[in-house]
């Protein structure tokens, strides 16, 4: 949703429990003209290091992000996070329920976008024995499974609209009545959301329901892109190089320049494909990471170019193909991490490979 502070505020709350902005810093991947980048040894000497879950910052947005969360994480109320593909919504989400009252309950991850329109309600609200064929056993579904704990619905734009009036019900009943059943259950669940869509404009649309916008932004937190925390790199890094199993590495000044000069239309899931594509350059016992071990690619911040070349126009498989490309030359032909980033299925990644002849 373009344009929000950190935190939107709570509709329809006598309070709106507004954050400060983060300043705006949208479409620039070099700091303004006249400023010197910052070396992580200076970096070191600024801003305290925050950390909210497995989530650091030292950047005034992350800071404000950190305190809003904090605030939320003691109470119930629904948060749905909104933010650029990558910028870390799901491990912002695993927090939220990690610093919450019901951090020792289940978190139940529902990915909208990923589940079979045919089965979503199924997988949803759950079953009863003979509901549909193929039936053969009850099924819990996601409301039941979050009991006593959190429910964090992933991608929740892309929820069949047809299933949206169930959701709607599930939370303002706290009651689910599984496909097949006859009775309502309740549940007791602590809602989380996320999207990188605009709800507002899809709601405008006719794609998402507006009692259930409404319902969802109870308080909705925009996830700052990387490009706008560029003074959280060394953490990141950091902590990126620790989940790859070489904490001692370190970066060079130079290297950093190049990480700060890059656009990061990935966000920080693109950093970690780096990062990993960078540790199979490194010889052996090397301690130093270095701009010719990065695989950046050249990227424009107009994403209506590709390649050199507008979209507009372009054959739809030109585009998928020059994507794959782009992203298996980034992750060093690493095809796990590749589907990770496309958002799809290693199966299908070898699919599309196999149909373009790569």
């Amino acid at each position: 949703m373009p344009g929000l502070s950190i935190v939107e505020g709570l509709l329809g709350a006598d309070d709106s429990c507004e954050a400060p902005a983060a300043s705006e810093t949208r479409g620039k991947s070099t700091p303004p003209e006249g400023r010197r980048r910052t070396t992580p040894s200076e970096l070191s000497r600024l801003g305290e290091v925050r950390q909210f879950g497995r989530v650091v910052g030292r950047s005034t947005a992350m800071h404000d992000l950190f305190d809003a969360l904090k605030r939320f994480a003691r109470t119930d109320v629904t948060v749905t996070f909104v933010g650029e593909t990558g910028a870390g919504k799901d491990i912002l989400a695993h927090a939220m329920h990690q610093e919450s009252l019901r951090g020792r309950g289940p978190l139940v991850v529902f990915d909208c976008g990923s589940v079979a329109a045919n089965l979503a309600e199924s997988e949803l609200l759950g079953h009863e024995r003979g509901a549909f064929t193929g039936a053969v056993a009850a099924h819990a579904g996601a409301f039941e499974r979050a009991h006593g704990g959190t429910l964090f619905l992933d991608e929740v734009a892309e929820l069949p609209l047809d299933l949206q009036p169930r959701l709607l019900r599930a939370l303002e009943s706290r009651t689910v009545r599984r496909v097949g059943g006859k009775q309502d259950k309740p549940v007791d669940v602590r809602v989380v959301a996320a999207t990188n869509r605009d709800l507002r404009a899809d709601v405008a649309a006719g794609r998402f329901r507006e009692d259930l916008f409404f319902r969802l932004a109870v308080a909705v937190v925009r996830v700052p892109p990387l490009r706008e925390r560029l003074d959280d790199l060394p953490e990141l890094v950091h902590t990126l190089l620790a989940d790859l199993g070489r904490p001692e590495l370190r970066g060079s000044d130079a290297a950093f320049d190049a990480l700060r000069a890059h656009a990061w239309p990935g966000n920080v899931r693109e950093l970690k494909n780096v990062l990993a594509c960078a540790l199979t350059l490194i010889e052996l016992g090397g301690a130093l990471l270095e701009p010719k071990h990065l695989r950046l690619l050249s990227s424009s911040n107009d994403p209506s170019w590709v390649d050199g070349l507008p979209l507009a126009g372009q054959r739809l498989d030109v585009i998928e193909r020059a994507a794959i490309r782009q992203t298996l030359a980034q992750t060093c032909g690493n095809k796990i991490y590749a589907a990770r980033a496309l958002g799809i299925a290693v199966s299908t990644l070898y699919e599309k490979l196999k149909k373009y002849g790569a």
